[in-house]
């Protein structure tokens, strides 16, 4: 990858300001006037899913990231990034999520190719939690909310309507109104779901600060993180593990909520060394699941999620 970005970057400092300017200008139109349908590069799969619902058959969505993986350490093969670089649109979520990606997103940028980066649009929240999250001030987890999902379906579905043809564009505009639609369905089931937990219940801890929005949105309280950090790739100290044993131990703390993308050893550890009858249960946090399971999509992953919170902290 650090041949092809070097070679692209040396090529792009060649050209002045005013070429990339018309570069970015350009691109929309290029696929059309090469009779293809535009290609957009996503860098996480839950993007990516809610990309492919709205475009439908008039983009070809190029999803970087395989189910399962962890966007904070997600890195590209050379030919991956050159697909990225080539794209006609890039859509990111931002806010630091994809540590990995930081300097082919600034290649990308520096040719001239649009990126799109969602989280900066929707709102975005500080960390929170009776332990301290380590890392930058801003939670890029934002896709645990479902109503800042739907504004970030809006944004996309501007930038995709301006890819393709005026016709296509109709197209577009009609699943983007369907899918909000559905979110907003999703966001009343979720509602009706956590409803049935009693209020003193709704107490969460999790594997890394990743449900901020959710807790948010829905009137959780994050008590704290295996991992005091919104980045899965920092470590915990012997202090920080013991500040939590003494939260789950004076909490009432019913299950701490892994995930299926993270080893759950530590959080296993934690809940046994707590004394108490702890579940760890494992979540799809940050990426979907694997084709054909109940996760496979950002609103099944959602209803999923919710529904193992649910029978975690009722029982």
């Amino acid at each position: 990858m650090n041949h092809v970005l070097g070679r692209r970057a040396a090529l792009a400092l060649t050209v002045s300001a005013v070429l990339l300017v018309a570069t970015a200008c350009t691109r929309s139109s290029s696929a059309h006037e090469e009779g293809r349908v535009p290609t957009v590069a996503v860098t996480t799969n839950i993007l990516a899913d809610v990309t492919a619902a709205i475009g439908g058959d008039a983009i070809e969505v190029i999803d970087l990231m395989p189910p399962g993986a962890d966007p904070h350490g997600l890195a590209l093969s050379a030919a991956e990034a050159e697909r990225l670089l080539d794209a006609d649109l890039v859509i990111a979520n931002g806010l630091g999520l994809e540590e990995g990606l930081v300097d082919v997103l600034a290649a990308a940028r520096r040719e001239g190719v649009p990126v799109l980066e969602v989280g900066p649009a929707l709102d975005p929240l500080g960390y929170a939690g009776t332990v301290a999250a380590r890392g930058p001030d801003l939670d890029p987890h934002v896709w645990t909310d479902p109503r800042r999902m739907a504004t970030a379906s809006d944004l996309i579905g501007d930038h995709l309507a301006e890819l393709v043809t005026d016709a296509a564009a109709d197209d577009v505009r009609g699943r983007q109104e369907d899918y909000r639609r559905r979110l907003e369905a999703l966001d009343s089931e979720i509602e009706d779901m956590v409803g049935t937990i009693p209020p003193e219940r709704r107490r969460l801890v999790t594997n890394h600060h990743v449900f901020g929005y959710f807790a948010d949105r829905y009137g959780f309280e994050v008590l704290g993180a295996v991992i005091p950090s919104g980045s899965t790739l920092a470590s915990p100290s012997a202090r920080d593990l013991a500040d939590l044993t003494t939260v789950l131990r004076t909490s009432d703390v019913r299950a701490i909520f892994a995930e299926t993308s993270q080893p759950t050893r530590l959080a296993e550890v934690l809940a046994v060394e707590s004394g108490l009858d702890i579940d760890v249960v494992s979540l799809h946090t940050e990426s979907l699941g694997p084709p054909g399971s109940s996760a496979d999509s950002y609103l099944g992953m959602m209803r999923t999620n919710a529904e193992s919170i649910t029978a975690a902290l009722v029982s």
